[in-house]
């Protein structure tokens, strides 16, 4: 598992390498297990607060080309 950004002091976006398809990242802490695509950056699975999803879903955009290299790297 691979912590590619924290923020808050209490998340994290995780990019895990033993994962399965389709690409994607989780959003841990808190009590969270949110599971974001990397193709459509979406919540695919869990739920969190609406500012916590901003707040990833737009850093998740913002660097989604690098996620998906990385993922494809992992996950050949």
């Amino acid at each position: 598992m691979s912590t590619k950004y924290r923020f808050r002091d209490k998340y994290r976006i995780e990019l895990r390498e033993r994962d399965h398809l389709p690409p994607h990242v989780h959003i841990t802490g808190g009590g969270l297990d949110v599971q974001i695509s990397l193709e459509t950056v979406t919540v695919t699975q869990g739920n969190a607060p609406q500012k916590i999803l901003q707040e990833a879903l737009a850093w998740i955009s913002a660097n989604q080309a690098d996620l998906l290299k990385e993922w494809k790297k992992w996950h050949r």
